[in-house]
């Protein structure tokens, strides 16, 4: 056997993997609905924004911090690029670059408040959470945008089959961000310089700093890219909704957060892998949209959802201690 599929095998990632599968193979057996061609391009539609979440949320666990203001970032830019697109004659390229100047300055405020008062990242980030959230809401006033312009409605899309009833499958914009930002992310932490200094940091801080790493500069980067990769989010949301609500957004930071968890990263930092956060986002949007086709009502969705995270959490829990012992053992 190849040592790549070894390591796969033994891998929280080849585990995961595998229960992906046989969840997979269960609803398709289950359910005709589920393995169907438009019921897959559904749901990366439809998980496109969470799964671009997922993406960013992983660079910033992997460095040691947490974020849990992205959704409340997310609306903020999605907002003020579109009440902009609205009354002013702009285009694409200048509403992708509104959403990124005002998703980064969202990152650099979280960076710069757990940088300077050397607060826990996850309480800075639940307060500018309601912070730009009750802005939000505060400057709207709750009002939501239903008209926006045609150039932004019409979207991208292709066609790229066409079944005998002469149903068309399109590639949309949706899935060229999903795919976008795991690629970018990958590049980022495999590929480059900087991707070794944030594992290097979420693994031990202060080795980190010894080495020369310059923390508060590295926090700028992994906080602006996580609100860089919300304001992007937004934008496909929006474009996908076709109309834009402040309070949309606001509530989905678990399911991402459980997204990337169940993708082998740690909640301490320096571990985890963009496969392990796109299966993670896989399972968890296989169990909810099988559990929707079978007929299961909501609140028993939730419990298994809940279930299956909580699962996996602890068999994560447990294969990590178990490795730690093996390395205390062979120490002594």
């Amino acid at each position: 056997m190849p040592d790549f599929t070894k390591r796969l095998l033994h891998s929280h990632e080849g585990k995961l993997l595998l229960v992906v599968v046989v969840l997979f193979v269960f609803l398709s057996l289950a359910t005709r609905s589920f393995f169907s061609l438009q019921n897959m391009i559904d749901l990366l539609t439809s998980y496109s924004f969470s799964g671009m979440l997922a993406a960013g949320l992983l660079v910033v666990l992997i460095s040691g911090g947490i974020d849990i203001s992205f959704t409340a970032s997310a609306s903020v830019a999605q907002y003020v690029a579109m009440t902009v697109a609205n009354h002013f004659n702009v285009g694409w390229v200048e509403v992708i670059l509104i959403v990124a100047a005002v998703g980064i300055a969202c990152g650099l405020i979280n960076a710069v408040l757990i940088g300077t008062l050397g607060l826990s990242s996850i309480i800075v980030t639940i307060a500018t959470l309601n912070v730009f959230f009750g802005l939000l809401m505060f400057v709207t006033h709750g009002n939501e945008i239903f008209q926006l312009p045609d150039w932004f409605t019409n979207g991208a899309s292709w066609v790229v089959y066409t079944d005998k009833q002469g149903n068309p499958y399109i590639f949309n914009l949706q899935m060229i961000g999903l795919i976008g930002a795991f690629v970018v992310t990958a590049l980022l932490l495999t590929r480059t310089n900087i991707g070794r200094q944030i594992y290097a940091l979420g693994s031990n801080k202060d080795a980190a700093q010894r080495v020369g790493i310059k923390v508060f500069r590295l926090n700028l980067l992994v906080y602006g890219y996580m609100g860089f990769v919300a304001g992007m989010a937004s934008l496909i949301q929006a474009q996908d909704a076709q109309s834009v609500s402040p309070n949309a957004l606001v509530g989905r930071e678990l399911d991402v957060l459980a997204a990337v968890v169940l993708g082998g990263a740690s909640l301490m930092g320096g571990v985890g892998t963009v496969f392990g956060t796109i299966l993670g986002v896989m399972l968890l949007a296989f169990l909810q949209n099988g559990l929707l086709l079978l007929g299961v009502q909501s609140y028993w969705s939730e419990c298994f959802t809940g279930a299956v995270i909580l699962i996996a959490v602890s068999a994560l829990a447990l294969e990590r201690q178990r490795q730690r012992a093996g390395i205390r053992r062979v120490m002594a």
